[in-house]
């Protein structure tokens, strides 16, 4: 299941840096994903939408492994202050298919 971000975020952006895969983006910005430039408005590759956010920090669901394969568990959790960084109901992967995005993302590039 990727992680979202809810609206209780603060914008402290503790949980970008933190991010193996370049998944999580400041409100507003566009993001990348396989050398593409994506922005407000765009569906994921795999058609995912909805989580672009001009207002708070935002995961890209095709980038978020849940930190599998670098990790035990996600980073943007651990350091979150108020706890915002919470399971997505709407991508919801078991550990395989995690690990096997892991090795997409090596592929194509974060």
């Amino acid at each position: 299941m990727a992680i979202k971000i809810n609206e209780e975020c603060i914008n402290c952006g503790a949980c970008e840096p933190e991010c193996p895969n370049n998944a999580i983006y400041e409100g507003g910005t566009s993001w990348e994903f396989g050398g593409q430039t994506y922005g407000e408005g765009d569906a994921a590759p795999s058609g995912a939408a909805g989580f672009f956010s001009n207002d708070n920090f935002y995961v890209v669901p095709d980038k978020c492994t849940e930190c599998k394969g670098f990790h035990d568990a996600p980073q943007c959790q651990e350091v979150c202050p108020v706890d915002c960084c919470i399971s997505d109901p709407d991508h919801v992967e078991d550990e395989a298919a995690l690990l096997a995005k892991k090795e997409h993302l090596d592929a194509v590039g974060r």
